[in-house]
């Protein structure tokens, strides 16, 4: 695989702390792949393993795939063919009878070359299947990121670290490059937050604070907090988050 620069570092621990529910809430996508039995599968953007291993329970032949070499080394903890790999320049030929992808392609900024090394890697009549951040995915929590750092002279918007597609425009995507459009749709999930907001922005807002020495770092997430508050804040104090999905089920042209 091409050298890669990671938009986000990942604490393998951190991320099972603070993320599991990514894992918990990727029944939905999984029921959409229904892997079968003696399928080889590749698992895109597969973190530490959690949903790969389910893959692998089905009786699938998987190879998880991950830019993190954290994760990738927490997934072959777990016995898994995990791969430290760069999604927006895969090299494998037409092995797969599907590419499975949970929370992970908003990531990876360079979609159509997702698309196309998905495409090289799948063989005909092969599936992709997914789900990631769709169109208004996190928008207070990016409003409110954007704010505290434009705040004190930063630009915000210019530290925006994913990719956040309409339906419409990642059908067309997938479908400039051979693919059959099965099902697509936005996914409105308010998810809860097992370790709230603090732990959310702990584990997924770093490229916003690149740069920012660690004691700036505490009043602005500080901020970001009081003004996420009243609308992702309950009256018992549990928080949410405002996730927006888009699950997609496309096919490859025979």
């Amino acid at each position: 695989m091409s050298t890669i620069k990671e938009v986000q570092s990942w604490s393998a621990e951190g991320y099972a702390r603070n993320a599991r529910f990514v894992a918990d809430l990727g029944q939905p996508v999984l029921e959409l792949l229904a892997p079968r039995p003696g399928e080889r599968i590749l698992d895109l953007g597969c973190g530490d393993g959690a949903l790969t291993a389910r893959l692998v329970q089905a009786g699938a032949t998987v190879v998880g795939a991950d830019a993190s070499a954290e994760l990738v080394a927490a997934a072959r903890a777990l016995g898994l063919d995990a791969r430290i790999a760069d999604g927006q320049a895969l090299n494998f030929g037409p092995e797969f009878d599907a590419v499975f992808s949970n929370a992970a392609l908003h990531w990876m900024k360079g979609a159509d070359a997702v698309i196309a090394g998905v495409r090289r890697a799948l063989k005909p009549g092969g599936r992709f299947v997914g789900e990631f951040g769709g169109h208004g995915n996190v928008a207070a929590i990016v409003t409110a990121l954007v704010a505290a750092l434009n705040a004190r002279g930063l630009d915000g918007a210019s530290r925006f670290p994913w990719f956040f597609p309409t339906p419409a425009e990642y059908a067309a995507k997938l479908e400039a490059q051979g693919f059959r459009v099965d099902s697509i749709a936005l996914v409105p999930r308010p998810t809860p937050l097992p370790t709230g907001m603090r732990g959310w922005l702990d584990t997924f807002a770093n490229p916003f604070l690149d740069g920012i020495d660690a004691a700036a770092r505490g009043p602005i997430l500080d901020e970001v907090q009081a003004l996420l508050a009243p609308s992702l804040r309950d009256q018992s104090g549990n928080w949410s988050a405002d996730y927006v999905r888009l699950r997609f089920a496309a096919t490859l042209a025979s």
